[in-house]
C-alpha cells in the first residue's frame, strides 16, 4: 500500500508530513517507557523483519497481490509507540534506498500504514485480550483478529485522504468499495502472518513478547480428584541474570535474511492492492516518477547485477542490514534517553550536598 508521488496534492501530502512527524515524536517519548536492554535491539529486528516480510508479495485474487503492513505485528511485539517507529524506520528506508513509495507522500504512507494500523490493531488487541482466558493462546487468537482489521482500516484512512487531496477525480465511493474489497483479502494474509510470528515467538519467550507481559498460566496439579493452582515459584535471585534475547535475535535476522535474500524471488509480480485499484480507478493518471529511481537499489535490485536472482537477493539482504542497523541504533539511543531521563528523576540522598549530587 506504498503511496507513490502523484497520487495526493501537495498541501495535503503537506499536511500528512506534519500529521507523521507529530506521531514520530510522540512515539519517541513513548518508547522510552516500552523500551529496555532485552527490547531495544529486538525492536530494531522487528523493523528489519517487516521489511523482509514486506517483500513477499502473496497473490489474494487474479491479477492482484498484497504484502504484510506490519503494524499490528510490531506493536504486539515491541509496543505501540514502538510499533510505530518501526514502520516509519522501514517505510523510510524504502523510500530513500529502494524508491518504493514517494518521498513527498512519506507522511502519508506513515499515517496510512503505520499510525493508523498500529492505533487499531493494538486498541482492538488489548481489548480482546482484557476478555478473552490469560493464556498464549489468547494473545495468537487476539493478534490474528487485530492484524485482520488494522488492513481494511488503512484503506479505509488512504481512502480518506485521497477524498481530500486526490489528484484525479475519481468517485470516492468506487474508490472506497475497490480499496476496502481487496485489502479485506490482504488483511487475512496479514493476520496469518502476524498470528504466526506472534506465536511463534510466544512460544520460546513470552517475557518477550509486550502484548503478552503479565501473562500467566498458573501450573495445575490434580489433588483429590480435583484440579488446584500450584504454589508460586520462588523468585529467582536478584543475583541471577536474566535470560539473554541472543539466541532470539540471532535466530530472528537469519530467517528476514533469508526471506530477503531468497524466498522473495518468488514472491508475486502481481500489482498490489492499492496498485491494482489505482490503475483500474484512474488514480494513478498523474503519477509522478520517485526522485530515488536513480538509486543503486532502486525497485529492489542492485544496478549493474544482471542475474534477477542474484540481484533481488543482494538487495533485499541489504536492506535488512540497512534496516536493523538504523532501527537498532535509534532505539539504543531512545533507551540512553530513557536512562538519562530515570537518573535525572532519581532523589538526591538528604546525606549529599546538592552541589555535589
Amino acid at each position: 500500500m506504498h503511496v507513490p508521488d502523484g497520487f495526493i496534492n501537495a498541501p495535503v501530502s503537506a499536511a500528512a508530513g506534519v500529521v507523521a512527524a507529530g506521531a514520530v515524536a510522540l512515539s519517541l517519548r513513548g518508547a522510552r517507557r516500552e523500551l529496555d536492554e532485552k527490547t531495544a535491539p529486538l525492536a530494531g529486528l522487528v523493523a528489519a523483519f517487516v521489511f523482509a516480510v514486506q517483500m513477499l508479495n502473496f497473490p489474494v485474487a487474479a491479477g492482484t497481490s498484497g504484502h504484510l503492513l506490519g503494524g499490528a505485528l510490531a506493536a504486539i511485539l515491541v509496543g505501540p509507540w514502538t510499533g510505530i517507529l518501526c514502520i516509519a524506520v522501514v517505510l523510510l528506508m524504502q523510500g530513500i534506498l529502494f524508491a518504493d513509495g514517494g518521498l513527498t507522500a512519506l507522511g502519508v504512507n506513515i499515517t496510512v500504514m503505520g499510525v493508523v494500523t498500529v492505533v487499531v490493531a493494538y486498541a482492538l488487541f488489548r481489548g480482546l485480550v482484557l476478555v478473552l482466558p490469560r493464556t498464549r493462546r489468547s494473545v495468537t487468537v487476539a493478534s490474528f483478529v487485530a492484524a485482520l482489521a488494522s488492513v481494511p482500516a488503512a484503506a479505509a484512512a488512504f481512502t480518506l485522504v485521497y477524498a481530500v487531496g486526490g489528484t484525479t477525480d475519481v468517485p470516492i465511493g468506487k474508490v472506497l468499495t475497490a480499496m476496502l474489497g481487496v485489502h479485506a483479502l490482504i488483511g487475512v494474509g496479514e493476520a496469518v502472518i502476524t498470528m504466526l510470528t506472534v506465536g511463534a515467538v510466544v512460544a520460546v519467550r513470552p517475557d518477550l513478547v509486550y502484548g503478552a507481559r503479565g501473562l500467566t498460566t498458573p501450573l495445575k496439579l490434580r489433588v483429590g480428584g480435583e484440579l488446584v493452582d500450584a504454589a508460586p515459584a520462588a523468585p529467582a535471585p536478584a543475583s541471577t541474570p536474566a535470560a539473554s534475547p541472543r539466541k532470539l535475535w540471532t535466530g530472528g535476522v537469519v530467517t528476514a535474511l533469508v526471506l530477503a535474500g531468497f524466498v522473495s524471488f518468488y514472491a508475486s509480480a502481481s500489482p498490489d492492492g492499492l496498485e491494482k485499484v489505482a490503475a483500474d480507478q484512474g488514480i494513478d493518471a498523474k503519477v509522478e516518477e520517485h526522485a530515488a529511481a536513480g538509486s543503486p537499489l532502486a525497485d529492489y535490485g542492485v544496478k549493474d547485477v544482471d542475474d534477477a536472482r542474484l540481484s533481488g537477493g543482494l538487495a533485499g539482504a541489504i536492506g535488512v542490514g540497512v534496516t536493523l542497523a538504523v532501527g537498532t541504533g535509534a532505539f539504543w539511543v531512545v533507551r540512553g534517553r530513557r536512562r538519562q531521563d530515570a537518573q535525572a528523576e532519581a532523589p538526591v540522598p538528604a546525606d549529599v550536598p546538592a552541589e555535589v549530587a
